[in-house]
């Protein structure tokens, strides 16, 4: 991926309600991203009554295996979310958390896959995204290097294109946690495009992400702030993520334009108006002998001798009495 990719997160924050989810597109569609991002879960592929919640926001469902059934979308809801998306100009993107769910989002038409922290491990679903050879973006959160490395030599032997976000899996995530250093290592360590996956809620993450090197960045978004999804807390209103797209665009912008310090010929000119020349601040008499009290720099250049060379006329006197401001020029020492 050679440029920025902005990625919009919706995950639940539809509770599992279709419209809720195309009202979210609309209002996606305005800020500016790449994609829109949702989550699709198929509660007997992928779970059981047995796992535990993380965050039980309403006491509407007994076990988090309830839950992700009532997130569930039909083929043909989620092919209108699809082609929604393709209306108003963003890409759609769902991450998988079984094979079933690759297998509808096969049938739907993705582009590529995001693939969460949960499932770095799971290589019977990695080995079912690499069937379909799209590009992968994997999420580091939960993962240590011993296992994204594993990760990256199974999708490499798949010969699937892949890149990683650092990501700290913590809703909200607090500035202790960022871990923006992680996006150095991860280069460094795979020579491959890295981003970076936000659930701080804060614009200047997102900002200094890029400023660190991200060329992927994901956030969290929720239609206002009164909403009690199980990520409210961790996203951006729809009006904060505009804002956030603008000044990260603009600093991605600023990265690829790389200004060569030891070369600063273009400010020839502003260097003759802004840079100064010597001149003598009081009267002297012809024969005086000239001290640092005696000198001033004036604008612009070019009139007397260069400010820079003051200590070269310290002590030298002068062939004519000076009036003061004058500019001093090497005809006026000896």
């Amino acid at each position: 991926m050679n440029r920025l990719f902005l990625i919009a997160e919706i995950g639940q924050a539809h509770n599992g309600n279709v419209q809720k989810a195309h009202d979210y597109i609309d209002a996606v569609a305005t800020t500016g991203v790449d994609a829109i991002k949702f989550q699709t879960h198929i509660a007997d592929a992928e779970s059981s009554i047995h796992e535990p919640f993380r965050i039980q926001i309403t006491e509407a469902y007994e076990t988090r295996f309830d839950y992700w059934k009532a997130m569930e979308f039909s083929l043909d809801q989620w092919m209108s979310l699809k082609n929604h998306c393709d209306d108003v100009g963003l890409e759609f993107m769902s991450s998988p958390f079984s094979n079933a769910a690759v297998d509808l989002l096969e049938t739907i038409g993705v582009k590529r896959y995001k693939i969460g922290s949960g499932e770095v491990t799971n290589f019977l679903l990695l080995e079912r995204v690499a069937q379909t050879h799209k590009p992968v973006i994997l999420s580091s959160g939960m993962s240590s290097y011993k296992e994204l490395d594993a990760a990256v030599s199974f999708l490499k032997s798949k010969d699937v294109q892949h890149s990683i976000l650092q990501c700290t899996t913590a809703y909200p995530t607090d500035a202790t946690q960022l871990g923006l250093n992680i996006i150095t290592e991860l280069k460094n360590r795979y020579q491959i495009p890295v981003g970076y996956s936000d659930h701080s809620a804060h614009l200047a993450t997102g900002i200094a992400a890029i400023a660190v090197g991200a060329t992927i960045l994901e956030f969290h978004v929720i239609l206002n702030a009164n909403e009690t999804g199980p990520d409210a807390s961790s996203s951006l209103t729809i009006e904060e993520a505009k804002k956030l797209v603008k000044e990260v665009r603009y600093i991605y912008n600023a990265i690829q334009h790389s200004i060569d310090k030891t070369d600063n010929s273009n400010y020839k000119e502003l260097k003759q108006i802004f840079e100064k020349s010597l001149a003598v601040n009081k009267a002297l008499p012809k024969g005086h002998s000239l001290a640092f009290s005696d000198l001033e720099a004036k604008k612009p250049k070019g009139y007397g001798i260069d400010a820079a060379e003051f200590e070269t006329v310290i002590g030298k006197q002068l062939t004519r009495a000076m009036n003061p401001w004058e500019f001093l020029n090497k005809i006026d020492i000896a």
